[in-house]
């Protein structure tokens, strides 16, 4: 079909911007000055104005800010929750119980892939990691799984499967859907996500346990000395220096201190909770996972048919939110009382902010880029009346259309590329503006779902810079939690993760057409 789009200079550039931002992720540098500088050229080539260039600086992020921010709402009252559970120790003792399940190496390799999944998904991987490494992770190499074996199964678990789909809190699936366009639902890309994420995990977690399962020795006492006494590796923080955004000194920041390798440093632990707090340091160990499960329930019912109201819109997130600043006052009230737990709730609460930015923070400068190239959103950003708003990204492809092959898997695996490139930063978020906008554009164009093209880049981004693929990711974090050197914890994962991100779009492509 021949294309009757006028490509102008605001179209060039903003392409220009786009391989600007691919180029610097992929050399590991931080894209947050490209992205600005992008901005403001595309809104110069627009406007011919310098004034409304300078002020699209400003106005691209607040639009991003707008758009996202009951994202980092939703992750500070995630936050502010688990720094409630951990002043009563409840985040330990939810944990606790597991570690007698690991008898062997074997089942201890499944229980850590099962429990940083389940925390990971309610508090993001970045608290859970530690969490898990301070408690579990003990035990496990105490049963006879090798230390790269239990950090293979960390990463996986939660740095790849929970986190790209993000179901819960809906950080990624609302980026993703949000660049998109106003016709893809962040619920939908959410639901796809799940099952890419599952299908992806789930062959990378077979394929690590079959590849270190020669390498499990029975249950010792002296295989937990021997690994404590090792020291750290050297070469970590080296790593650790060269990404891009600080996720793994996030990681480190929420770290328990030293690992509660014996049952009896792990009862201290827990008996240096007041006894008038015990019961309540238990019931809400209890309290917590049954209230998400419930959460959970009311998002996944209703689209089984079961004759529920699905939520709509935002309800999902609100519902997570609403129900996480609930039990924050209901936690921070037993541990406080009721006089100081005024003060503190809203100190948890402040401090579930400062973690959102700066986890997320520098996201929407990048947000704020590729939303001018997208036509819901170019609008607020160039001050353009309704209707006059350019759609670049989606106009320079309905151009290019005679170039893009009209096979929905080369388009499908295009798409995981970009997403993979983009990762390549360290931080697995930043990419999603642009697979997100690039997915909206090309979806109409080849005839594949938008939705489903979202749900893919964001399985390249997020399983390649969010901590499986990337040195400099926070797999440095899991790495140092468990004295392992971090390349060699890349060269384990690099084979079982790529063919499950394989799978999983052949899966995309054929389940959802």
């Amino acid at each position: 079909m021949e294309s009757h789009i006028a490509i102008g200079a605001a179209h060039w550039v903003y392409l220009a911007g786009v391989l600007a931002i691919v180029l610097t992720m992929v050399f590991r540098a931080n894209v947050v000055v490209p992205s600005i500088i992008a901005t403001f050229l595309v809104t110069l080539a627009w406007t011919h104005s310098p004034v409304s260039a300078l002020a699209s600086i400003f106005n691209a992020s607040f639009v991003a800010a707008r758009e996202l921010f009951n994202i980092f709402l939703v992750i500070a009252l995630m936050t502010a929750l688990l720094n409630s559970l951990k002043s009563l120790r409840s985040d330990v003792r939810m944990v606790e119980p597991f570690r007698a399940v690991m008898k062997n190496g074997h089942a201890a390799y499944f229980m850590l892939a099962a429990i940083t999944y389940a925390i990971s998904l309610f508090f993001w991987p970045t608290p859970a990691i530690p969490l898990v490494s301070a408690i579990l992770l003990p035990a496990a190499i105490a049963a006879g799984l090798p230390p790269l074996a239990g950090a293979m199964a960390i990463a996986i678990a939660g740095q790849g499967t929970a986190l790209s789909s993000d179901y819960v809190i809906g950080v990624a699936p609302g980026i993703s859907a949000k660049a998109a366009g106003a016709a893809v639902s962040a619920a939908m890309v959410a639901d796809r996500a799940l099952v890419l994420s599952l299908i992806t995990g789930g062959i990378a977690l077979t394929l690590a346990y079959f590849s270190i399962r020669a390498q499990i020795r029975p249950a010792s006492a002296g295989l937990l000395e021997h690994w404590q006494g090792r020291a750290p590796d050297a070469g970590l923080a080296r790593v650790e220096a060269t990404g891009s955004f600080d996720k793994s000194e996030l990681a480190r920041g929420t770290a328990q201190g030293e690992p509660l390798g014996t049952d009896a440093n792990l009862a201290r632990s827990l008996s240096m909770v007041e006894l008038r707090r015990i019961r309540w340091s238990k019931a809400f160990a209890v309290l917590t996972p049954l209230a998400f499960a419930a959460v959970i329930a009311l998002m996944v019912v209703p689209r089984l048919g079961l004759g529920m109201a699905e939520l709509k819109g935002g309800e999902a997130a609100a519902m997570v939110g609403g129900m996480a600043a609930l039990l924050m006052i209901l936690a921070t009230l037993a541990a406080e009382g009721p006089r100081k737990m005024l003060d503190v709730s809203a100190e948890h609460i402040t401090d579930g902010f400062v973690f959102a930015f700066k986890a997320m923070g520098s996201v929407l400068p990048i947000a704020g880029f590729f939303f001018v190239g997208a036509g819901d959103t170019a609008g607020a950003i160039l001050h353009a009346g309704p209707g006059h708003a350019p759609s670049l990204l989606f106009e320079l492809i309905q151009g290019a259309e005679r170039w893009i092959p009209d096979n929905h898997v080369l388009v499908a695996f295009g798409v995981l590329l970009v997403g993979m490139i983009t990762g390549i930063d360290g931080s697995g978020f930043a990419g999603l503006p642009l697979t997100g906008t690039l997915a909206g554009a090309l979806g109409p164009t080849v005839g594949l779902d938008a939705a489903t093209l979202c749900a893919v880049g964001q399985m390249g981004a997020v399983w390649t810079g969010g901590g499986t693929l990337i040195a400099w990711s926070s797999l440095v974090a899991i790495a140092g939690f468990a004295r392992i050197p971090v390349l060699d914890a890349v060269r384990a994962l690099l084979a079982p993760v790529l063919a499950g991100l394989a799978v999983s779009t052949m899966c995309a492509v054929f389940l959802w057409r």
